[in-house]
């Protein structure tokens, strides 16, 4: 974008811990309950989450644990809004990651990749 090239790895990881804030964005128009694995690492390392409505990720996560915006100019107004209240910012991205790691960590996903493959029983409850 503006002739700026994305950054990868190392770079991007060291740009993600000293933000406060992330969009998560994906290629074309948004998907009902799809996301990049951005998400986890922007969710992950305790970002305040911006997250387009049309994903339907609300469905998973309340609006005191993500911000999720209805188009560009709602997505504008609250970036402003949490850029000056850092403190309810901080507050909705530790519950975003609080309830991102009890949902969808490893073990949880690889159950229910596993229960589907063989049909056996979930020791777990899925949110999906």
């Amino acid at each position: 974008m503006n002739n700026v090239q994305p950054i990868w790895a190392d770079q991007f990881i060291n740009k993600i811990s000293n933000s406060y804030m992330g969009i998560n964005l994906s290629r074309g128009k948004p998907i009902k309950y799809y996301s990049s694995d951005r998400i986890a690492q922007i969710v992950g390392n305790g970002l305040l989450t911006f997250i387009d409505k049309k994903t339907y990720l609300s469905d998973f996560f309340s609006n005191d644990e993500m911000i999720f915006y209805k188009d560009i100019d709602d997505l504008v107004n609250k970036l402003e809004k949490f850029k000056l209240d850092k403190k309810i910012g901080k507050k909705i991205a530790k519950k975003g990651r609080d309830k991102y790691f009890r949902c969808f960590n490893s073990n949880i996903v690889s159950d229910y990749i596993i229960s589907k493959t063989f049909d056996v029983k979930s020791k777990y409850k899925f949110i999906w």
